[in-house]
């Protein structure tokens, strides 16, 4: 446990500079620790305190209005997610999002590129997409980073505005397990031991955040997003 909880801080700090990344760091060490079937839900309650903490670092400048209409629908979408997963095999949807994570990085560069900015009603749609999917696989943090920065969002808006969707959505997720009977006191207590790691990740890297510049931003922004293929494809293997 302390290993992870190292490892769990080192996430959570850059969890805080990118807004999305820690369980993309935790994800395979989590799956191979625990197996996918305890990883799901001690990863949601450890992202249920990671956000938190995001949105107490950022809380000035979120922007509630593509919160509201993401989280909005996401909400119940998560919750259907979190019970399919009690189903279903995890394997195909984790090679896919690994695939659409590495097709996400030229498209978002397109967008920018083009200066394509996204509505308030795509924002509803994303959120009922990324919601089913947050409740279903282990880690969906990088399929928000283009939806936000595509409304506009970046720096500390778009972490504050990002974490608090994701800690609506998560704690659905978490809800969900909950009356599912997935959340043990083991599970509590591993999720709240890494959770209380990562939460201390965005108090640590908020100096760091205020320096990087827009094109740096977004340089960190494509690595997270290759990462997490990999980490789609390096724990669907651990889980085989």
């Amino acid at each position: 446990m302390t290993a992870l909880f190292l490892v769990a801080l080192v996430a959570g700090a850059l969890g805080g500079v990118i807004g999305t990344g820690s369980s993309l760091v935790l994800l395979p060490v989590l799956v191979v620790s625990y197996g996918p079937r305890v990883a799901v839900p001690v990863m949601a309650v450890a992202a249920v305190m990671a956000n938190v903490g995001r949105v107490a670092a950022w809380w000035r400048e979120i922007r509630w209005r593509p919160v509201l209409a993401y989280a909005g629908p996401g909400t119940p979408a998560a919750v259907a997610g979190a019970h399919t997963l009690m189903t279903i095999s995890q394997s195909t949807v984790e090679n896919v999002l690994g695939i659409f994570f590495l097709v996400v990085i030229p498209l978002r560069r397109l967008a920018a590129a083009r200066n394509w900015r996204i509505r308030l009603w795509q924002m509803a749609v994303a959120g009922v997409i990324i919601g089913f999917l947050t409740g279903l696989v282990l880690s969906t943090g990088p399929l928000s980073v283009p939806v936000f920065t595509g409304w506009g969002l970046s720096g500390g808006a778009f972490l504050g505005s990002e974490a608090a969707s994701a800690l609506v959505l998560y704690a659905a997720k978490m809800g969900t397990f909950g009356e599912l009977g997935a959340l043990s006191p083991a599970v509590l207590v591993r999720g709240l031991v890494i959770g209380s790691a990562l939460m201390v990740g965005p108090f640590l890297a908020k100096p760091l955040v205020r320096r990087i510049r827009p094109e740096a931003f977004g340089l960190l922004i494509d690595a997270v997003l290759a990462t997490a293929a990999v980490g789609m494809f390096v724990a669907t293997h651990a889980a085989a």
